[in-house]
């Protein structure tokens, strides 16, 4: 059994869980999410916690069970606290700005490269520092990733967009002769 799956995720108060056919919907204070609902595996209301059981002992099932519950566990986390992601831009001269759902990065090219946001997420930017923070956590982490990916960050100097827990391995330059 599944030692992530097995565990019952708790339902804090104010928040609500609908258990549908397709999708399981969540709705708290900060806003409503949606997950989707396997077929291998059941949802379960007991006591204001869910349950998240397989319906067979399939390899299939084994594998959506730990899955299934832990995007419902970040759907009630989402609309309870959210989720927030930092990256850190490094380089003379780099600067990132936010303008409303937009951040303009400088980021050593010949242009400004501007990025819109989608509108469930928000971003603030604080120095060096871009914030972007909302309900939906893979929403969150993949535009923190499509932004790191206008200049990720290189081995030398280290200069580029870089997450703000994540650290550079360094590497040495040329040597020069003797």
């Amino acid at each position: 059994m599944s030692r992530i799956g097995k565990q019952p995720i708790e339902i804090p108060s104010g928040v609500e869980v609908k258990l549908a056919a397709e999708e399981v919907l969540v709705k708290g204070p900060k806003g409503s999410l949606t997950t989707p609902v396997h077929p291998k595996v059941e949802y379960e209301i007991v006591d204001n916690q869910v349950v998240v059981k397989r319906v067979d002992d399939s390899r299939l099932a084994r594998a959506q069970h730990g899955l299934r519950r832990t995007l419902l566990a970040n759907c009630i986390e989402g609309v309870t606290k959210g989720f927030e992601r930092g990256l850190e831009v490094v380089g003379v001269g780099y600067k990132v700005n936010v303008q409303g759902k937009k951040i303009v990065l400088n980021v050593g090219y010949s242009h400004p490269v501007e990025y819109d946001l989608p509108k469930d997420l928000e971003a603030r930017a604080e120095g060096g520092k871009l914030f972007i923070s909302g309900l939906n956590k893979q929403l969150v982490g993949e535009v923190a990733a499509q932004i790191r990916r206008v200049r990720p960050p290189e081995p030398y100097k280290g200069k580029g967009i870089k997450y703000i827990d994540e650290i550079i391995k360094r590497k040495a330059g040329k040597a020069g002769k003797a």
